[in-house]
């Protein structure tokens, strides 16, 4: 196996330059182009830095990808409620967390939010499976409906609310993850 290769796609996948990579791992940028290009080999414990850097472990870097799951059934969901607030949140993909995005579904109860969240890096995007809601952006409340979509940088506190009589369900999108 050729661990450049790899580690060369993972620093871009986290849209770090070669220099950012050795700054984080305390390593020179040359020997981070070396080692992406399979010119030198790093320590195990070299490697640890970096894969830790870039997201990852030593088990998930050598395991074969051809393996990675890519589809789910409703039994590999997760779900939860909050009576308090009247939502039922449903994990699409097990273990999303370590991935870029994390896709969860929303079903709102009437007069039902969400958890009002602070700004943070990212992006967040929701579909409107069924009802109509209120998005909640900072001072913004902007009004969607069955069919209707949303998507915008996470600068301000937000959440969604149902605006409706009946349930409403959103699928949401959130990277990096933060549910």
């Amino acid at each position: 196996m050729q661990i450049g290769e790899k580690i060369r796609r993972l620093r871009i996948e986290k849209q770090l330059t070669q220099e950012e990579l050795a700054n984080r791992c305390e390593l020179s940028k040359g020997f981070i182009s070396q080692l992406e290009n399979d010119l030198t080999s790093p320590s195990i414990a070299t490697l640890i830095d970096i894969l830790d850097i870039l997201g990852t472990t030593l088990t998930e870097f050598f395991s074969d990808d051809t393996n990675e799951r890519i589809t789910f059934t409703n039994d590999d969901m997760f779900e939860t409620e909050n009576d308090d607030l009247k939502f039922k949140l449903m994990w699409l993909v097990p273990n999303a967390q370590k991935n870029a995005m994390e896709p969860i579904m929303i079903t709102l109860q009437p007069e039902g939010r969400y958890i009002e969240e602070e700004p943070h890096e990212g992006e967040e995007f929701g579909y409107v499976l069924s009802g109509i809601i209120y998005l909640h952006l900072g001072d913004k409340k902007v009004k969607l409906k069955k069919g209707e979509s949303f998507y915008f940088k996470p600068k301000a506190n937000h959440f969604i609310s149902n605006a409706g009589k009946t349930e409403a369900k959103v699928i949401w999108l959130s990277t990096p993850p933060s549910f």
